[in-house]
């Protein structure tokens, strides 16, 4: 390993530009989530696990178009229920 190093011409940030109209994240997902979307990649015979999440969560946003307030009131109501017992 060499002693001394030139970062002169050094550039800091990501090695590949982000493509237009997507954003880097960092988000948590269960072990469980995670080991089942690289399955399914894995038995598709290759593929790209975080592309298989994109389209999970657009497939679902198209398929549940539900209104907020509709989403709200059952969770609230879900939880009151496990409160209440």
């Amino acid at each position: 390993m060499d002693t001394e190093y030139d970062f002169s011409q050094g550039k800091r940030g990501a090695i590949d530009p982000l493509p237009v109209g997507k954003t880097r994240i960092t988000i948590r997902l269960d072990d469980e989530i995670l080991e089942w979307f690289r399955a399914q990649v894995h038995a598709a015979g290759g593929g790209n696990y975080q592309t298989l999440i994109n389209d999970a969560l657009c497939e679902h946003i198209q398929n549940h178009r539900e209104p907020l307030e509709t989403i709200l009131r059952r969770v609230l109501r879900e939880e009151l229920e496990r409160v209440e017992r």
